[in-house]
């Protein structure tokens, strides 16, 4: 298939290198700053990546920048055919993937919400699970480009329901941390073995993927950008503002959110989220400078 993919950071690259060796014809464009991937075409522009495409396909950082991508002046929009499928996997507001598939839809063209899981490695290893809002008909239509880049796809139902699934997983995933990474400091301060409590945990029912995931990152303190923190209160903020629209409240997410406005204010935006952690062990005594 010919593919626009546009957006190549710590997600994106991978993600379409995955797609060039499966054998499919990929032009690639990036917002902050040109990159190449081997085997694939670099364009000057979104409307430029996307002019012979039948498929494009993004991961960009927040929802303001899909609308740039796709609706700016260069945008992809200018070349959209009836018939196309634009795909996002960046994390955006579910509200505003509606409004941008209506636009899209007036040309016979479809919108496909994908975000994805995996972080950094699985993007790699080409093991990303898609959460996936679209018809049958286009999500059909790209299983060969999701076989390339992931290990599972969920159809979760009707453009937006993808986005709505993975704000609401990222939720967990923050609530989750922040838990792990509490009882890390409070055991620490009273002198526990952090291997130990690793140990404890990952041979109990507080089990989480979650953890296994993090606890060797946080116990070398290696906080390189798995999942940036700036990213991951992005989402948070999404997840708030999205349950102002529908009124939910969120009220542990709140307290979480002043961390990471915090963290945020120790300049660690560009750290793994997980750098969280460091704060609290600032504030315990315990040291607390990420690396």
């Amino acid at each position: 298939m010919k593919i626009a993919f546009l957006g190549l950071g710590i997600m994106g690259r991978p993600m379409a290198s995955k797609l060039v060796a499966a054998g499919h014809e990929v032009s690639v464009w990036n917002r902050s700053a040109r990159q190449h991937v081997d085997g694939a075409t670099t364009a000057v522009s979104p409307a430029d990546a996307a002019k012979d495409a039948e498929v494009v396909w993004l991961c960009v950082a927040d929802t303001a920048a899909v609308e740039r991508v796709v609706f700016a002046e260069d945008g992809a929009e200018q070349s959209l055919r009836e018939g196309m499928i634009v795909v996002d996997s960046s994390t955006i507001s579910p509200s505003a993937t509606l409004r941008f598939a209506e636009r899209v839809n007036a040309r016979g063209v479809h919108w496909v919400d994908a975000p994805i899981t995996g972080s950094k490695i699985g993007a790699e290893n080409g093991q990303l699970i898609f959460m996936v809002g679209g018809s049958n008909e286009a999500v059909e239509a790209l299983q060969p480009l999701f076989k390339a880049m992931g290990k599972l796809v969920i159809h979760i139902g009707e453009t937006g329901k993808g986005q709505a699934a993975k704000i609401s997983m990222n939720l967990m995933i923050a609530l989750i941390y922040e838990g792990f990474a509490e009882a890390f400091v409070l055991s620490s301060k009273l002198g526990v073995d952090p291997h130990k409590l690793i140990e404890l945990i990952q041979a109990s029912m507080v089990r989480s993927g979650v953890v296994d995931y993090k606890a060797p990152f946080v116990l070398r303190r290696d906080y390189s950008p798995n999942f940036p923190l700036r990213l991951m209160h992005k989402d948070i903020h999404l997840m708030l503002d999205t349950a102002k629209e529908v009124r939910v409240k969120l009220p542990a997410l709140e307290t979480v959110d002043e961390i990471y406005e915090l963290s945020s204010e120790e300049g660690w935006d560009d750290l793994d989220f997980a750098a969280t952690l460091a704060l609290l062990e600032k504030w315990a005594g315990l040291g607390g400078q990420p690396k």
